[in-house]
């Protein structure tokens, strides 16, 4: 007798690690659960999307600056390349697992992706120094005209001065159903955030902060007003609580 088909199962088959006899039994499964096929193929869509957009990070040579000097420890760069690499690679892995506590199917799409889709931007360009944004703050007001104009509404980057972090810039990116933006702030210290913007959840209820660790990146993310949010860093949790409450105030003046 065939063992029931377990959500391992599930994610083996959107991966295609299943043996021949295994996935014939899934496929016969997802034939009477036809919900369940639809969720393999959004996994499967996301999966795509990720590796699309972010694959050819990991066949970019390391820079120079990057690299350690002769003599010292090489570990911390690899910790740094293979976090990155465990971001795209495991995109998959944790869709499941955030979209169990939403309550629609909209609803949980975004909360399956938002939080790692924006991890996934936080961690490529965060410890950029010569290129982390397309546009500087020095152009603040043709960021904002640009960014408002590829996602179809009006796109301001809040100002986080009074906590410390200033904007960078920001930059344009593939998302799930299309563009989305991604705004950068620096403090003193060189920490880096990043608001990440996505468009397309007009059909998703508002919902309120909603908190994920992703490979030590903390993220708070929410849904508001046809868009989805989340805000990304390493400054703690209980910090990046206070500084997402300040985004989402002048996001709702």
């Amino acid at each position: 007798m065939s063992a029931p088909i377990s959500e391992q199962d599930l994610h083996g088959y959107a991966d295609d690690r299943l043996d021949a006899p295994r996935r014939a039994e899934v496929e016969a499964w997802l034939d009477a659960h036809p919900e369940r096929r639809e969720q393999v193929e959004a996994w499967r869509r996301q999966s795509g999307r990720l590796h699309g957009a972010y694959d050819a990070v990991l066949e970019m040579p390391v820079p120079a600056r990057l690299m350690p000097a002769a003599n010292a420890p090489r570990w911390p760069d690899v910790k740094r390349l293979a976090a990155v690499a465990w971001l795209l690679v495991g995109g998959l892995a944790g869709y499941l697992m955030h979209g169990a506590t939403a309550s629609s199917p909209s609803d949980r799409a975004v909360a399956a992706s938002l939080p790692r889709m924006a991890a996934v931007a936080h961690a490529v360009y965060a410890p950029e120094v010569r290129h982390p944004v397309e546009v500087g703050a020095d152009q603040e007001a043709h960021l904002s005209a640009w960014l408002s104009k590829r996602l179809g509404a009006p796109l301001k980057p809040p100002r986080l001065d009074a906590a410390g972090f200033h904007l960078v810039g920001g930059r344009l990116l593939p998302g799930d159903t299309g563009e989305v933006a991604q705004f950068m702030y620096e403090d003193e210290k060189r920490q880096r955030l990043t608001l990440y913007v996505q468009p397309g959840t007009a059909g998703a209820e508002p919902a309120s902060f909603r908190y994920a660790n992703e490979n030590g990146i903390d993220v708070f993310y929410w849904i508001d007003g046809g868009f989805g949010y989340a805000l990304s860093g390493k400054t703690g949790r209980d910090e990046m609580l206070r500084l997402t409450t300040l985004v989402y105030r002048q996001l709702n003046r």
